[in-house]
């Protein structure tokens, strides 16, 4: 586990800077006369924080203590952060940024139109929490349509561990590494969640209805998935092998997760078999 720890002098800096690109007009405070510095003034930066002067000098001057969470949030309004700020600040300051808004379920336009740009190779759109929310219709013929089950119907680990036919498309002896994977995944975006209702939904009905997710959260393994080898029986292709990439979209909680035949396979034209198949049975 990383251990995070204060930058005195780099947190300074950013403070100062910060506090100079902010006018007294954008704070919604009077301009007044005398300014020497473009910018607010230390005392008002702790006004508008809430906060002592002299605690916020301190931060300045790079010998105060460390600044809680609930302040920096405080210091973030006064000082008109945007988000990636805002995560700066808190990274220097030694704690975790805050946790983002949830995306839910409405997929952006930009990745709808993707799916719709990759006829030949099979992509969906997941939440972090392993929600199916979009597929292509090639991601639909390789894997099923999933999107407009129940809410945990949808999901890829409440698949895995209470609908046995989903497991037994896969290798057995993946069957241990598939678990832990899945597991592991959703640990980290429940932490990335907090206190999200929907998160700990799932991990409450998972818990209740699985002995195997049970013991493997009790593990307490973290890793967020993002590129593997999928291999899986498909019902008219047999064994199909492919390679899977997730692109983590940095301004939401969704992920776009794509299919593609590994080098050298002849996995091209046999999921274009499967699709002339899926168009024969649809006309």
């Amino acid at each position: 586990m990383t251990i995070m720890t204060i930058n005195r002098e780099e947190l300074a800096d950013f403070l100062r800077r910060a506090r100079a690109r902010v006018t007294p007009q954008d704070a919604g405070l009077p301009a007044g006369p005398r300014r020497r510095t473009p910018g607010l003034r230390r005392e008002e930066v702790a006004q508008l924080a809430a906060m002592s002067a002299d605690y916020y000098i301190r931060l300045e001057q790079a010998r105060g203590p460390q600044p809680s969470p609930p302040m920096l949030a405080a210091l973030a309004r006064a000082l008109r952060l945007s988000d990636d700020e805002c995560d700066h600040l808190h990274l220097l300051a030694g704690h975790r940024p805050p946790a983002g808004r949830s995306s839910g379920d409405q997929v952006s336009p930009g990745l709808l139109h993707l799916l719709g740009q990759l006829p030949t190779t099979p992509a969906q759109v997941l939440s972090d929490l392993g929600d199916v929310l979009a597929q292509n219709e090639a991601a639909r013929a390789l894997l099923g349509g999933v999107c407009t089950v129940s809410e945990h119907g949808r999901n890829v680990a409440w698949r895995w561990f209470t609908v046995p036919l989903i497991r037994a498309a896969y290798p057995p002896e993946e069957h241990d590494y598939l678990s832990r994977l899945h597991v592991a995944d959703l640990r980290a975006a429940t932490a990335r969640r907090a206190d999200d209702p929907a998160a700990a939904r799932l991990v409450a009905r998972l818990t209740e209805a699985s002995e195997e997710f049970r013991a493997l959260w009790e593990l307490h393994e973290v890793a967020v998935r993002r590129r593997g080898r999928l291999r899986v029986r498909h019902e008219l292709l047999g064994p199909v092998e492919l390679d899977c990439q997730l692109l983590l979209d940095p301004e939401s909680d969704q992920r776009l997760e794509l299919y593609t035949p590994p080098p050298g396979s002849d996995t091209a034209e046999r999921l274009a078999l499967l699709r002339e198949a899926v168009s024969s049975v649809g006309a």
